[in-house]
């Protein structure tokens, strides 16, 4: 599901790019296929996170959760709103476009990351995932 989900949303997003470069869109369409891709990347991001939490063992688990979620969002929140700035500042829908195409990237290498080296933990105990410290 991971993959798919990551994969899925940078494909969407690169079409969506390549719609706006093209000027075949508007602000009603691009919420609109914004939302699309929201939806699908929401549920990636999520299930990335707890499955990144489920593969430390019990004791540390929250703090692998807070670290990857703080890492991520200060990450995409600090460096994405800038760099989009700066292409919008350019006036080129083209320059846009290759910001819409880097982050459709860095999705698409996500999924096939998860693909390739995900664990698949869905219906195991978490003990199953990742032993406890404690394990005798």
């Amino acid at each position: 599901m991971i993959a798919f989900t990551y994969i899925v949303s940078g494909i969407l997003l690169a079409l969506t790019g390549w719609l706006f470069m093209q000027n075949l869109i508007d602000a009603v369409t691009q919420t609109v296929c914004w939302t699309i891709i929201f939806f699908f990347a929401s549920c990636a991001a999520s299930s990335a996170y707890l499955t990144v939490s489920e593969t430390f063992p019990l004791e540390i688990r929250a703090l692998a959760i807070a670290f990857f979620y703080a890492v991520g969002t200060g990450i995409g929140g600090i460096l994405a709103p800038s760099l989009f700035g700066l292409l919008i500042d350019t006036g080129s829908r083209v320059s846009v476009f290759w910001g819409y195409l880097f982050g459709s990237a860095l999705m698409i290498v996500a999924g096939g990351v998860a693909w390739r080296w995900g664990t698949d933990a869905e219906r195991k105990p978490l003990e199953d995932v990742a032993r406890p410290l404690t394990f005798v």
